[in-house]
């Protein structure tokens, strides 16, 4: 059995060919050149099919072939006979405070991987001062909360987008010291049809407009669904994102950007989380392997095009890479290359002895790039109160290894 998000659009359409009919066949056949004619319409007629079904799965949210009604009897059986839509089991979900929903997966092989939407405001507020946290300041309005089971009492109108954060792998091979997925060690890395499933069941909830890969996993140690995965985000047939909305996020595998470029348009996300060479090899094993600029290199090869940038994303631990010094070696690296930076306060976890700066801290340093003629904005941790960092509910559920190096995590989260 085939399964359908597995499938990009020609894909499908390759499949359907052999049950594809073509009018009057026998006599064009007999015409000159008759059998390339029958093969094009049957070619014509196979995409055609594979568009309306991509229409009925992705942008319908319909999951039983029976129910679409424009496609023939004969068709819908051999959908059935040949054909899985796959599914993913919810085995938890909840809402914070502040709008943001985690939702823990349960695979096949009964693995379990986590999402997170994130509802974005207009402004943000960081101490005592209000941050964009929305570069165009766009409104997405008429939110249905029922169906994207948003807090009804929030004020839905104010939510600029609602961006879905989504993992790339069972765990992490990349052992980052501050990321609790890090600590669980990696299983295995999901199937085209596990990422593409894990985006249409959030879509089946809630009206998503962007995507980022920077959930569980590193995208680039699985380049290849990834990149596959992202054509069928952005098929217009499809999910139909804007490769302006697709982000994936690495933390520095140089040979899978140029291999994710040859097939996909997507956006790019880079953790840079240093400074110098010797700071981040101690926090990120990677760089020992493609050190910082061999990493910047790729970066300023990116065809980017219409005025699009390379997010930098630069997690601030207290006292290891938050002082002004940092800032300017950061501002310095980045020179050259169309770029943003996004600050990120370290998230406490148990799993990790890095603690989170003050907004003191945080906001010196944006203003030290600010100054420096850069882009920086804030990241607002979201989702404390129902543990929606990386890893956190997995931990919980005891569904991940290494849950033993952060036990008391596990406990004090389970008995709060």
């Amino acid at each position: 059995m085939i399964i359908f998000q597995s499938l990009t659009k020609t894909e499908l359409a390759d499949l359907l060919l052999p049950v594809s009919v073509v009018k009057y066949e026998r006599d064009l056949m007999l015409e000159e050149g008759g059998p390339e004619k029958v093969l094009l319409k049957k070619q014509k007629q196979a995409l055609l099919r594979a568009r309306q079904i991509f229409h009925w799965v992705y942008q319908r949210y319909v999951t039983d072939f029976d129910l679409m009604s424009d496609l023939s009897k004969d068709l819908r059986t051999f959908l059935k006979a040949n054909i899985q839509i796959y599914r993913l089991t919810e085995t938890y979900a909840k809402q914070s405070e502040d709008g943001t929903f985690k939702f823990l997966w349960k695979l096949e092989d009964q693995k379990t991987i986590e999402s997170v939407i994130i509802p974005a405001a207009l402004k943000e507020k960081v101490g005592d001062e209000v941050i964009d946290a929305l570069e165009d300041g766009k409104r997405y309005s008429g939110i249905e909360t029922e169906k994207a089971g948003l807090n009804k009492d929030l004020d839905t109108d104010s939510w600029a987008r609602l961006t879905a954060c989504v993992s790339s792998q069972v765990g992490c091979a990349m052992a980052c010291s501050f990321c609790l997925t890090g600590v669980q060690g990696l299983d295995r890395s999901l199937g085209v049809h596990e990422v593409v499933t894990q985006i249409h069941e959030l879509r089946m909830r809630a009206p998503i407009t962007n995507i980022v890969f920077m959930g569980m996993g590193e995208p680039l140690h699985n380049v290849k669904n990834i990149a596959k995965a992202c054509q069928i985000l952005l098929d217009e047939d499809g999910m139909n994102f804007s490769k302006r909305k697709v982000t994936v996020s690495t933390s520095g595998l140089v040979p899978g950007i140029e291999e994710l470029y040859q097939v996909t348009d997507v956006s790019l996300a880079i953790s840079l989380n240093s400074s110098t060479d010797e700071q981040r090899s101690q926090i990120m094993p990677v760089n020992r392997r493609w050190p910082i600029k061999e990493l910047l290199a790729a970066c300023r090869k990116v065809p980017l095009g219409g005025h699009r940038r390379i997010t930098f994303e630069y997690v601030l631990l207290k006292d290891f890479n938050d002082k002004p010094e940092d800032a300017h070696r950061v501002a310095k690296l980045l020179k050259g290359i169309p770029s943003k930076v996004n600050l990120i306060p370290f998230n406490e976890h148990s799993g990790s002895e890095f603690k989170r700066p003050t907004d003191k801290t945080v906001l010196d340093f944006q203003k030290i790039l600010i100054n420096q003629g850069y882009t920086a904005t804030v990241r607002i941790s979201r989702g404390r109160d129902i543990l929606a960092a990386c890893g956190q509910l997995r931990s919980l559920f005891g569904t991940a290894r290494g849950t033993e190096k952060h036990k008391d995590f596990t406990q004090s989260s389970t008995t709060a």
